[in-house]
């Protein structure tokens, strides 16, 4: 099927023919919907922890975090484009006519392009837009007395100024405070030195990025650390990834043939963010946070945040210690069936763990192996908030395969909405993934665990794509914490809303949440 041309370039991109082989075969049969058993709630799924047990699990990971190696790690490579969206249309439709003013009028709500322009002093990139304008000799001030809106949304988003359309979020100005601003990967700077440092006050953080704005990290990044450093008294140690050209996936017609480019190659694009399983995996860490670039808070809402960070990870490194020293126990031998019986119920009732109907008729050895397999797991903690209609993933029960039950975070797009069952099992979800979680990937003897060996690769979705005028399907890999995460270890935890304040449009950042 393919030219020995085309397996070289699979070749140089460290991507086999059996893995092209199957990209085709799922383009052509698609992936298939997952098995909704039920969705996690209070009691049956999601751990809610009181004050006490808070304060006692901020101690633990206050003393215990001395101890090990952490990192926080931030998927950053996203544009920002998307951000700006009713701007874009906005500002190919507005002509400045008494019609289009009149509709721009009549529209003030939140999301609104009216709601931005009168409100655009309380940006953070306010002062930096201005600034980009006046070399030129245009006032902000001056456009909106003329109506001239286009100009304004010119400046913020093309290379006329500040570009943001074409920057990550990540350098983007979020937060202004009294006499400065910082941009999104700045209040990350701040919440590692506050959680996530070592007994030297080392603070690990590790970015994914684009390669094309590799630069520009690191001059922003160069240009503010010691500043974040003296203020915190901390050293950061900052690396940075780019997705590995291996996890790309093969885009195909409709027909399910090979997308060929002008100059003859094969069409790749990027897989998504579970992709990025392959940058955890080679992270330098045992116990690491993972929260995206664009939850961020200013600081006057950032106690909160820290108090269940700390929470979450003490959690885990307790639930960890412990089953540490009962696979120590296994791999020796040293059980009797009351011992068994005791670390059964811990995965059970702490790990949320689901013994295979018929375990407690296995024979002693039998047992010995099946609790090993079943605890010795990467582990997570997720951070749950309860369900307020946001759009995305939460957490349910799930059916494998293989027909045991665990605890995932299932995306909308994974359901068969049209099953009456499923539908009604996903409507009764009461909570909502915000992407916070606190992530172990050391074993009992203080190994590393190949993360992509614990991937359910059946859990890929395909995409409609357009190049050069038709559609083409594109194929995304397991999401990072959805199907690249199947087979670890997973408890729940309800967190508050205030942990949760993503920015998707721009108009997000005028939020309280986001106004210091």
């Amino acid at each position: 099927m393919f030219t020995q041309k085309e397996i070289d370039q699979f070749t140089s991109k460290g991507i086999n023919l059996e893995t092209i082989e199957k990209q085709i075969y799922h383009f052509k049969t698609g992936f298939p919907f997952v098995e909704l058993v039920g969705a996690a709630i209070k009691t049956n799924g999601i751990c809610i922890l009181n004050n006490e047990q808070i304060e006692n699990l901020v101690a633990s990971y206050d003393k215990l975090s001395k101890e090990i190696n952490i990192l926080k790690f931030v998927p950053a490579s996203g544009a920002a484009t998307r951000m700006f969206k009713h701007l874009f249309s906005f500002k190919d439709t507005y002509k400045n006519t008494t019609e289009d003013y009149h509709k721009y009028f009549s529209d003030q709500k939140f999301n609104s392009v009216y709601y931005f322009i009168n409100h655009i002093e309380r940006f953070a990139f306010y002062d930096d837009l201005k600034a980009a304008m006046s070399k030129d000799g245009i006032s902000i001030i001056d456009c909106i007395d003329k109506k001239d809106y286009v100009c304004i949304i010119d400046y913020l988003l093309t290379e006329k100024g500040l570009n943001y359309s074409n920057l990550p979020k990540a350098l983007l100005k979020f937060h202004k405070y009294d006499s400065f601003s910082r941009t999104a990967i700045e209040e990350h700077l701040v919440e590692s030195a506050n959680y996530c440092k070592d007994k030297d006050n080392v603070c690990a953080i590790h970015f994914t990025i684009s390669p094309e704005h590799q630069e520009k990290f690191s001059l922003l990044v160069n240009s503010v650390v010691k500043e974040y450093e003296n203020t915190f008294n901390v050293k950061y140690n900052i690396t940075y990834s780019v997705q590995n050209p291996s996890t790309d996936t093969i885009a195909v017609d409709i027909d399910n043939i090979p997308v060929v480019e002008k100059d003859g190659t094969i069409l790749f694009r990027p897989a998504g963010h579970g992709a990025l399983i392959e940058n955890l995996n080679n992270v330098d860490a045992d116990l690491v946070f993972i929260k995206n670039i664009d939850n961020i808070v200013p600081d006057s809402l950032k106690a909160e945040t820290y108090l269940y960070k700390k929470a979450l990870a003490g959690l885990l490194m307790d639930l960890h210690y412990k089953t540490q020293y009962y696979l120590r126990l296994i791999e020796v031998r040293e059980c009797n069936e009351e011992l068994l019986a005791e670390i059964a119920r811990f995965a059970v009732e702490n790990l949320n763990i689901k013994l295979d109907i018929g375990y407690e008729y296995l024979t002693i050895n039998h047992k010995y192996d099946y609790l090993l397999k079943k605890l010795n797991r990467p582990m997570r903690i997720c951070g749950m908030v309860k369900n307020e209609g946001e759009p995305g993933g939460g957490p349910f029960w799930v059916r494998s395969n293989d027909r045991t039950v665990s605890l995932q975070i299932i995306e909308s797009s994974q359901i068969n909405l049209q099953n009456h069952e499923q539908s009604v099992i996903f409507k009764s979800s009461t909570h909502f993934n915000p992407v916070d979680l606190v992530c172990c990937l050391i074993d009992y003897r203080g190994k590393r665990f190949n993360l992509p060996n614990f991937v359910d690769p059946s859990t890929g979705f395909i995409t409609i794509k357009s190049k050069d005028g038709k559609d083409i399907k594109a194929m995304e890999l397991p999401g990072l914490w959805n199907g690249a995460m199947a087979d670890w270890i997973t408890v729940f935890v309800e967190v508050p809303l205030s942990t949760f304040n993503p920015v998707k449009t721009v108009n997000d950042l005028l939020r309280k949440e986001h106004q210091s």
